[in-house]
């Protein structure tokens, strides 16, 4: 899959908006993703108000860079009814990267941006976009047209590799 070797993250973004029918394309690849005995703990809440973004952008240093995006997805998982709750923070990230491939093959760039496990980041999410209490933030994920381009850096190293 080419997208493997073109994502890359991106912080800047251009002054417009992801069409309804992409970002149901992203969310169908998250949902697409593996999960521990199908238990799939995942939920998303979209965000487009500028608000919420300005303060989701505020969650921590890092999330700064959200500030301009025209959308950011965040993942959350369920803490009952699950079968494997250690595998919660597996499968959100096996979703994270399904939306993040699915971001670049539609033309769009986007940056995952942590907020589990850090307790302080999950709750801050969590307030603002007032989630309740059964579910937890798992990341941020900004979405937009890049206004910015690169290409990805190789990172394959045979050092790291080891045969038997």
């Amino acid at each position: 899959m080419k997208e493997i070797f073109e994502r890359i993250s991106v912080r800047k973004y251009q002054d417009k908006s992801v069409e309804a029918d992409k970002i149901e394309q992203i969310l169908k690849a998250a949902m697409a993703a593996p999960s521990a005995s199908n238990q799939q703990p995942w939920e998303f809440y979209v965000v487009t108000d500028k608000e919420k973004i300005r303060q989701l952008s505020k969650i921590s240093p890092y999330a700064a860079c959200a500030e301009n995006a025209p959308l950011i997805i965040v993942p959350c998982y369920r803490t009952k009814g699950l079968r494997w709750n250690e595998t919660v923070l597996l499968d959100l990230s096996a979703a994270t990267e399904n939306m993040l491939l699915e971001v670049t093959s539609l033309g769009l760039g986007g940056v995952w941006l942590c907020a589990a496990p850090l307790e302080e980041r999950m709750t801050r999410t969590e307030a603002v976009l007032e989630i309740p209490a059964d579910l937890r933030a798992f990341a941020l994920i900004a979405v937009g047209y890049p206004a910015e381009s690169r290409t990805q850096q190789n990172r394959f190293d045979e050092n790291r590799v080891h045969y038997i």
